[in-house]
């Protein structure tokens, strides 16, 4: 049933969803930055993140090896820019991620970059293809972001004296 709807379909049904997906994100980190963070939260995203692998299970969206290494270098440096705009400040006893008026610019930029990436590569990649390859450039992108953010939150929480 799936496979005699044509594939722009699925393009445009899953651009729909990054554009809904991506706006979620940005203001979901705008009200936690209101917040105080800790490890926790820190770490969940990657791990809640981590299941959307089980889509390798199914052939449609495998993905060659060498697209698998593309996919993950193009991620792992859109990471460092989220890293380099990711700061901590203590509150009080809290820790709080800064908000940067950067953040939602480098949001936006990469929902664009990802829309047109997929348009582009549509005509040349299956569209199952592609959505393992966008998922191993998030992936790849939160990861080393995630890892970069607990280890400055626990260099920022060192500095926090002990309550006796």
């Amino acid at each position: 049933m799936l496979s005699s709807i044509p594939s722009h379909y699925y393009v445009i049904g899953s651009t729909i969803m990054a554009i809904l997906m991506g706006s979620f994100v940005m203001v979901i980190r705008m009200r936690a930055s209101k917040m105080p963070t800790n490890e926790k939260k820190i770490i969940i995203p990657p791990i809640a993140m981590s299941s959307g692998a089980l889509m390798f299970l199914f052939e449609q969206f495998r993905v060659p090896p060498m697209q698998i290494l593309e996919a993950a270098a193009v991620g792992m440096v859109f990471s460092t820019i989220l890293i380099a705009t990711s700061k901590f400040e203590v509150k009080g006893r809290d820790i709080y991620l800064k908000r940067s008026k950067a953040f939602v610019f480098i949001l936006i930029g990469l929902l664009i970059f990802r829309v047109v990436a997929k348009m582009i590569l549509s005509s040349s990649i299956d569209v199952g293809e592609l959505a393992g390859m966008f998922w191993i450039l998030a992936f790849a992108m939160l990861v080393p972001w995630r890892i970069a953010m607990l280890i400055q939150f626990k260099r920022v929480k060192k500095t926090i004296p002990k309550l006796h």
